[in-house]
């Protein structure tokens, strides 16, 4: 049955598409994922469904669309919210029946495709106000799986952190270094606008940071040192009193100090030669 993946950006809604796929009978057929609102309106047709030789301007060849790709396989419309509800007319076909045509042909084509979609956006909200056809929200929203957002599991994170610790080491080649419990503890103070996907990014800044010695959370945070030392609490709790809480800069703020000080310290090179 069709699947409808519910986050926030960056909250790993494509690794749960995957997920799903390759835990399904069709793991040996193709994993597609369609980003449908990096897809300009006037070519979604074109996109999903192919097109015909001639059938408009540039059109030099027949193209099969990402359904007819994807057949016996999975297709991820990842941002489905972003649809254009003329597209979804056509969308509504498919998963009605399997069937479709591409833009300027004449024959339907019939496909066996399972669609998973995600959304960060309120599908249910966008239906009442109009902008989503009801009858497609009811066909792909069969079996729903809302992902919380990383604020509201902090348990993960020191899972998680170790996780895309050993990913970093591998990727950088630099020497395996795990978080530690304060590391956890400092991570567990963040609020995660960017989830999971911001997690990652904050563990690599840190294992490059620590160029294989260590791993720089605070650093990578952006924390400033001149806080006071973090309490001695569970690397899991996501609780830290107020007055001993560190100052978390903003990731722009953080940039803008680390290129500050790589110029400081450029130039300072410089001047030594």
């Amino acid at each position: 049955v069709p699947v409808l993946l519910l986050g926030e950006t960056g909250s790993g809604k494509e690794v749960i598409a995957r997920a799903i796929h390759e835990r399904s009978p069709r793991s040996r057929g193709p994993f597609l994922r369609v980003n449908c609102g990096a897809i300009p309106s006037e070519l979604i047709d074109a996109e999903l469904f192919g097109h015909e030789k001639g059938s408009f301007t540039g059109a030099t060849a027949t193209r099969r669309g990402w359904f007819e790709r994807a057949d016996e396989g999975s297709l991820f419309l990842d941002e489905i919210g972003e649809l254009p509800l003329a597209a979804q007319v056509r969308l509504l076909r498919v998963l009605q029946d399997g069937s479709f045509e591409r833009v300027g042909g004449e024959h339907s084509i019939k496909v066996d495709v399972r669609v998973i979609a995600a959304t960060h956006r309120d599908l249910a909200g966008m239906v009442q106000r109009g902008m989503f056809r009801e009858d497609v929200w009811y066909r792909i929203a069969v079996f729903p799986i809302v992902l919380p957002p990383l604020r509201e599991r902090y348990e993960d994170i020191p899972l998680l952190a170790e996780h895309f610790a050993r990913r970093a080491a591998v990727r950088f080649g630099l020497k395996l270094q795990l978080p530690t419990p304060a590391d956890c503890v400092l991570l567990s103070t963040y609020p995660w606008p960017g989830n999971v996907r911001e997690l990652s990014a904050v563990i690599d800044r840190a294992a490059l940071l620590g160029d294989g010695e260590r791993l720089e959370v605070a650093r990578a945070l952006g924390v400033s040192t001149t806080t006071t030392a973090l309490p001695a609490s569970s690397p899991t709790s996501p609780l830290v009193t107020e007055t001993d809480a560190p100052l978390l800069l903003s990731l722009d703020d953080v940039a803008k100090k680390h290129i500050e000080q790589a110029l400081v310290a450029g130039q300072g090179q410089h001047m030594g030669t």
